[in-house]
């Protein structure tokens, strides 16, 4: 907080950062909804540096520095996870320079393998990247895999309880057929691991080789109808939940 001549009107800066209309906003302060560098702020003529100042809603931080920037990309099939490629490949690194505007070093968010469609994050804020990455955060991440073969019931709950890899154990957090045609199935599966190829060595050693393979969802960021090969800006509210999964 600041001194009364001091900053911007908190409101302000909330509709700044487009989280509400500025009335709407004045409402989630009297409600007790906002919170400024750990303390809950209900005075509507209350200021704040909105450079220093660590703002949340509801528990999920509020980004209000321009700088800092936040995209989800559906990476191609075909297509390295990679800023540049030394061998001349296609990369995620390509469809940043012809579609992100600014001289942003950005770190990728779950790295694919070129075989794999999906969901990566991009941003310029390294502490988040390096957060999200990390196993101790959990952060899960949803797939979508085509499957030969049918899968019986009671797959789940085997992979859920766990089973013994090359490298260790892995479990899985959720696990559903959600389709079937004649020799294949799709399945869906959640994990916060992120060794590399897990997905594909997980379902292969059950006995049943990912044929395709689509990242779906990345904590509580959804890919949705997003076209491969698209970018675009996270919204606020999935900044913000973003933060708030790995307690920034």
């Amino acid at each position: 907080m600041t001194g009364d001549d001091e900053g911007v009107r908190l409101q302000k800066v909330l509709s700044q950062a487009g989280v509400a209309s500025r009335r709407v906003a004045e409402r989630m302060i009297t409600d007790g909804r906002v919170e400024v560098d750990g303390e809950i702020v209900t005075e509507l003529g209350s200021r704040v540096d909105p450079d220093k100042s660590v703002i949340r809603v509801d528990g999920a931080r509020i980004m209000v520095d321009d700088n800092l920037v936040h995209f989800a990309l559906n990476k191609p099939k075909g297509m390295q996870s990679t800023m540049s490629d030394d061998r001349g490949r296609p990369c995620v690194g390509d469809i940043v320079e012809h579609r992100v505007r600014g001289n942003h070093k950005l770190f990728h968010v779950g790295r694919l393998d070129a075989d794999t469609e999906g969901l990566m994050i991009l941003t310029n804020d390294g502490e988040l990247a390096h957060r999200l990455m990390h196993p101790s955060f959990e952060v899960p991440k949803t797939y979508l895999a085509t499957v030969l073969g049918t899968v019986p019931r009671g797959m789940g709950k085997k992979l859920r309880a766990g089973i013994e890899l090359d490298d260790g154990p892995v479990a899985i957090d959720d696990f559903a057929v959600v389709g079937a045609v004649p020799g294949k199935s799709m399945v869906r599966i959640t994990l916060h691991e992120g060794r590399k190829h897990i997905v594909r060595r997980l379902l292969a050693e059950v006995g049943f080789p990912v044929q395709e393979l689509v990242r779906t969802d990345i904590g509580s960021i959804e890919l949705g109808d997003q076209r491969p090969g698209s970018i675009r800006v996270l919204t606020s509210k999935e900044i913000g939940d973003l933060y708030k999964a790995v307690g920034m």
